[in-house]
Protein backbone atom coordinates (compact mmCIF):
# COMPACT_ATOMS: atom_id res chain seq x y z
CA UNK A 1 0.00 0.00 0.00
CA UNK A 2 0.94 3.54 -0.49
CA UNK A 3 2.46 5.39 3.20
CA UNK A 4 2.66 8.89 1.57
CA UNK A 5 5.03 8.96 -1.07
CA UNK A 6 6.52 5.80 -0.67
CA UNK A 7 4.93 2.56 -2.05
CA UNK A 8 5.10 -0.48 0.10
CA UNK A 9 3.97 -3.28 -2.52
CA UNK A 10 4.26 -6.22 -0.02
CA UNK A 11 2.78 -4.22 3.28
CA UNK A 12 -0.93 -6.18 2.04
CA UNK A 13 1.07 -9.78 2.47
CA UNK A 14 1.91 -9.44 6.03
CA UNK A 15 0.21 -10.90 8.75
CA UNK A 16 -1.23 -9.19 11.66
CA UNK A 17 -2.87 -10.53 14.78
CA UNK A 18 -6.92 -10.69 14.77
CA UNK A 19 -9.50 -10.48 17.83
CA UNK A 20 -7.59 -8.06 19.98
CA UNK A 21 -5.05 -9.55 22.98
CA UNK A 22 -6.61 -13.09 22.48
CA UNK A 23 -5.66 -13.49 19.06
CA UNK A 24 -2.17 -11.79 19.95
CA UNK A 25 -1.50 -14.41 23.20
CA UNK A 26 -2.49 -17.45 20.17
CA UNK A 27 -0.80 -15.73 17.33
CA UNK A 28 -3.69 -16.10 15.42
CA UNK A 29 -3.48 -14.04 12.38
CA UNK A 30 -6.21 -12.81 9.36
CA UNK A 31 -5.25 -15.82 7.41
CA UNK A 32 -7.29 -18.77 9.13
CA UNK A 33 -9.83 -16.13 9.57
CA UNK A 34 -10.28 -15.64 5.82
CA UNK A 35 -9.67 -19.73 5.32
CA UNK A 36 -13.02 -20.06 7.79
CA UNK A 37 -15.02 -17.28 5.42
CA UNK A 38 -13.83 -19.47 2.55
CA UNK A 39 -14.93 -22.58 4.12
CA UNK A 40 -18.10 -21.53 5.18
CA UNK A 41 -19.01 -19.53 1.55
CA UNK A 42 -18.53 -22.81 -0.22
CA UNK A 43 -20.59 -24.77 2.30
CA UNK A 44 -23.34 -22.03 2.21
CA UNK A 45 -23.29 -21.69 -1.89
CA UNK A 46 -23.91 -25.53 -1.81
CA UNK A 47 -26.44 -25.81 0.85
CA UNK A 48 -28.67 -22.81 -0.54
CA UNK A 49 -27.85 -24.30 -3.97
CA UNK A 50 -28.69 -27.61 -3.89
CA UNK A 51 -31.73 -26.83 -1.24
CA UNK A 52 -34.37 -26.47 -3.42
CA UNK A 53 -33.85 -29.95 -5.22
CA UNK A 54 -36.46 -28.49 -8.00
CA UNK A 55 -36.73 -30.20 -11.02
CA UNK A 56 -36.50 -27.52 -13.32
CA UNK A 57 -33.60 -25.66 -11.01
CA UNK A 58 -33.04 -21.74 -10.69
CA UNK A 59 -30.16 -20.01 -10.93
CA UNK A 60 -28.34 -20.29 -7.74
CA UNK A 61 -29.05 -24.37 -7.85
CA UNK A 62 -28.18 -24.39 -11.48
CA UNK A 63 -24.84 -23.11 -10.43
CA UNK A 64 -24.22 -25.88 -8.04
CA UNK A 65 -25.05 -28.24 -10.21
CA UNK A 66 -23.18 -27.19 -12.75
CA UNK A 67 -20.03 -26.92 -10.15
CA UNK A 68 -20.46 -30.30 -9.08
CA UNK A 69 -20.89 -31.97 -12.46
CA UNK A 70 -17.26 -29.91 -13.46
CA UNK A 71 -15.69 -31.00 -10.73
CA UNK A 72 -16.98 -34.68 -10.99
CA UNK A 73 -16.06 -34.45 -14.69
CA UNK A 74 -12.67 -33.79 -14.52
CA UNK A 75 -12.00 -36.05 -11.80
CA UNK A 76 -13.50 -39.20 -13.88
CA UNK A 77 -11.94 -38.08 -16.81
CA UNK A 78 -8.37 -37.38 -15.88
CA UNK A 79 -8.59 -40.39 -13.10
CA UNK A 80 -10.86 -42.91 -14.69
CA UNK A 81 -13.55 -44.46 -12.72
CA UNK A 82 -11.81 -44.56 -9.35
CA UNK A 83 -11.86 -40.80 -9.88
CA UNK A 84 -15.41 -40.64 -8.13
CA UNK A 85 -13.66 -41.89 -4.58
CA UNK A 86 -11.55 -38.66 -4.55
CA UNK A 87 -14.28 -36.44 -6.12
CA UNK A 88 -14.98 -34.77 -2.64
CA UNK A 89 -11.22 -34.13 -2.45
CA UNK A 90 -10.60 -32.32 -5.59
CA UNK A 91 -14.11 -30.69 -5.11
CA UNK A 92 -13.13 -29.11 -1.69
CA UNK A 93 -9.36 -28.51 -2.68
CA UNK A 94 -10.67 -26.60 -6.07
CA UNK A 95 -13.42 -24.57 -4.03
CA UNK A 96 -10.78 -23.83 -1.27
CA UNK A 97 -8.53 -21.98 -3.54
CA UNK A 98 -11.24 -20.67 -5.31
CA UNK A 99 -12.75 -18.90 -2.67
CA UNK A 100 -9.37 -17.83 -1.18
CA UNK A 101 -8.07 -16.42 -4.43
CA UNK A 102 -11.48 -14.21 -5.10
CA UNK A 103 -11.88 -13.36 -1.44
CA UNK A 104 -8.68 -11.32 -1.49
CA UNK A 105 -10.23 -9.46 -4.79
CA UNK A 106 -12.54 -7.41 -2.19
CA UNK A 107 -11.22 -4.44 -0.51
CA UNK A 108 -9.61 -4.76 2.76
CA UNK A 109 -9.69 -8.62 2.66
CA UNK A 110 -6.65 -11.00 2.54
CA UNK A 111 -5.76 -13.14 0.18
CA UNK A 112 -4.46 -16.34 1.93
CA UNK A 113 -3.23 -18.17 -1.04
CA UNK A 114 -0.65 -15.73 -1.57
CA UNK A 115 0.94 -17.40 1.09
CA UNK A 116 3.75 -19.95 0.70
CA UNK A 117 2.96 -21.22 3.79
CA UNK A 118 -0.45 -22.44 2.73
CA UNK A 119 0.08 -23.21 -0.88
CA UNK A 120 2.68 -25.61 0.25
CA UNK A 121 1.01 -27.00 2.92
CA UNK A 122 -1.80 -27.98 0.74
CA UNK A 123 1.02 -29.41 -2.17
CA UNK A 124 2.28 -31.54 0.16
CA UNK A 125 -0.93 -32.87 1.66
CA UNK A 126 -1.72 -33.64 -2.08
CA UNK A 127 1.88 -35.22 -2.40
CA UNK A 128 1.50 -37.47 0.63
CA UNK A 129 -2.04 -38.42 -0.52
CA UNK A 130 -0.54 -39.74 -3.96
CA UNK A 131 2.51 -41.40 -2.05
CA UNK A 132 0.05 -43.19 0.36
CA UNK A 133 -2.49 -44.19 -2.60
CA UNK A 134 0.49 -45.27 -4.78
CA UNK A 135 1.42 -47.45 -1.89
CA UNK A 136 -2.15 -49.14 -1.33
CA UNK A 137 -2.40 -49.63 -4.86
CA UNK A 138 0.74 -50.46 -6.38
CA UNK A 139 2.55 -51.75 -3.45
CA UNK A 140 6.58 -51.72 -3.74
CA UNK A 141 5.92 -51.86 -7.76
CA UNK A 142 5.54 -48.19 -7.17
CA UNK A 143 9.29 -48.02 -7.04
CA UNK A 144 9.43 -48.97 -10.77
CA UNK A 145 8.04 -45.76 -12.02
CA UNK A 146 11.42 -43.90 -11.21
CA UNK A 147 12.89 -45.72 -14.12
CA UNK A 148 11.52 -45.14 -17.55
CA UNK A 149 10.08 -48.09 -19.51
CA UNK A 150 11.84 -48.96 -22.24
CA UNK A 151 14.85 -47.37 -20.93
CA UNK A 152 18.19 -49.45 -21.36
CA UNK A 153 18.92 -50.75 -17.94
CA UNK A 154 22.49 -49.24 -18.09
CA UNK A 155 21.38 -45.33 -18.09
CA UNK A 156 19.82 -46.32 -14.66
CA UNK A 157 22.46 -44.58 -12.57
CA UNK A 158 21.37 -41.50 -14.62
CA UNK A 159 18.19 -41.94 -15.42
CA UNK A 160 16.71 -42.67 -11.84
CA UNK A 161 18.24 -39.82 -9.83
CA UNK A 162 16.40 -37.61 -12.27
CA UNK A 163 13.23 -39.22 -11.88
CA UNK A 164 13.26 -39.12 -8.28
CA UNK A 165 14.05 -34.83 -8.25
CA UNK A 166 11.50 -34.43 -10.58
CA UNK A 167 9.22 -36.22 -8.66
CA UNK A 168 10.33 -34.63 -5.28
CA UNK A 169 9.64 -31.18 -6.84
CA UNK A 170 6.05 -31.34 -7.47
CA UNK A 171 5.22 -29.92 -4.04
CA UNK A 172 7.61 -27.18 -4.73
CA UNK A 173 6.63 -26.12 -8.68
CA UNK A 174 2.30 -27.21 -7.85
CA UNK A 175 2.89 -24.39 -4.40
CA UNK A 176 5.11 -21.97 -6.09
CA UNK A 177 2.77 -21.34 -8.99
CA UNK A 178 -0.58 -20.72 -6.95
CA UNK A 179 1.77 -18.41 -4.69
CA UNK A 180 3.69 -16.58 -7.12
CA UNK A 181 0.38 -16.29 -9.46
CA UNK A 182 -1.71 -14.66 -6.55
CA UNK A 183 1.24 -12.53 -5.35
CA UNK A 184 2.19 -10.94 -8.68
CA UNK A 185 -1.25 -9.92 -9.32
CA UNK A 186 -2.16 -8.38 -5.94
CA UNK A 187 1.30 -6.74 -6.48
CA UNK A 188 0.42 -5.33 -9.71
CA UNK A 189 -3.11 -4.24 -8.33
CA UNK A 190 -1.11 -2.13 -5.39
CA UNK A 191 1.43 -0.63 -7.87
CA UNK A 192 -1.46 0.97 -10.19
CA UNK A 193 -3.82 1.53 -7.23
CA UNK A 194 -1.16 3.50 -5.35
CA UNK A 195 -0.14 5.72 -9.24
CA UNK A 196 -4.02 6.93 -9.06
CA UNK A 197 -3.51 8.13 -5.54
CA UNK A 198 -0.26 9.74 -5.99
CA UNK A 199 -1.11 11.18 -9.26
CA UNK A 200 -4.90 12.53 -8.12
CA UNK A 201 -2.65 14.41 -5.34
CA UNK A 202 -1.44 16.59 -8.50
CA UNK A 203 -4.82 18.95 -9.05
CA UNK A 204 -6.36 18.97 -12.24
CA UNK A 205 -3.45 17.53 -14.61
CA UNK A 206 -3.18 14.60 -12.21
CA UNK A 207 -7.25 13.72 -11.64
CA UNK A 208 -6.03 13.60 -15.62
CA UNK A 209 -3.23 10.92 -15.69
CA UNK A 210 -4.57 9.22 -13.39
CA UNK A 211 -7.13 7.99 -15.97
CA UNK A 212 -4.60 5.45 -16.75
CA UNK A 213 -3.70 3.44 -14.00
CA UNK A 214 -7.03 3.47 -12.83
CA UNK A 215 -8.61 2.08 -16.42
CA UNK A 216 -5.20 -0.67 -15.78
CA UNK A 217 -6.46 -1.50 -12.83
CA UNK A 218 -9.93 -2.51 -13.87
CA UNK A 219 -8.85 -4.55 -16.34
CA UNK A 220 -6.31 -5.80 -13.48
CA UNK A 221 -9.46 -6.84 -11.97
CA UNK A 222 -11.40 -9.08 -14.71
CA UNK A 223 -7.83 -10.50 -15.13
CA UNK A 224 -7.52 -11.55 -11.85
CA UNK A 225 -10.92 -12.90 -11.63
CA UNK A 226 -9.57 -14.84 -15.06
CA UNK A 227 -6.55 -16.13 -13.10
CA UNK A 228 -8.10 -16.90 -10.05
CA UNK A 229 -10.17 -19.74 -11.26
CA UNK A 230 -7.31 -20.93 -13.95
CA UNK A 231 -4.94 -21.29 -10.98
CA UNK A 232 -7.71 -23.31 -8.80
CA UNK A 233 -8.07 -25.32 -11.97
CA UNK A 234 -4.49 -26.21 -12.18
CA UNK A 235 -3.98 -26.92 -8.97
CA UNK A 236 -6.95 -29.59 -9.21
CA UNK A 237 -6.26 -30.92 -12.69
CA UNK A 238 -2.57 -31.56 -11.32
CA UNK A 239 -3.87 -33.30 -8.32
CA UNK A 240 -5.82 -35.19 -10.61
CA UNK A 241 -2.88 -36.23 -12.78
CA UNK A 242 -0.79 -37.34 -9.59
CA UNK A 243 -3.69 -39.58 -8.70
CA UNK A 244 -4.28 -41.01 -11.86
CA UNK A 245 -0.72 -42.15 -11.48
CA UNK A 246 -0.71 -43.26 -8.62
CA UNK A 247 -4.24 -45.74 -9.14
CA UNK A 248 -2.57 -46.84 -12.36
CA UNK A 249 -1.16 -50.57 -11.31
Amino acid sequence: MAGGSSINVLEQFELHPVLGGLGEALSFSQAPVFMAVACVLVLAFLHFGMKPAAVVPGRLQAAAEICYEFIHNLAVDTIGSEGTAFFPFIFALFFFILAGNYLGLIPFSYTFTSHIAVTFALAIMVFLIAIIVSFKVQGFKFFAHFMPAGAPVLLAPLLVPIEILSFLSRPVSLSIRLFANMVAGHVMFDIFASFVIMLAGLGFIGDVLAVGPLVINIALMGLELLVGVLQAYVFAILTCIYLREAVSH
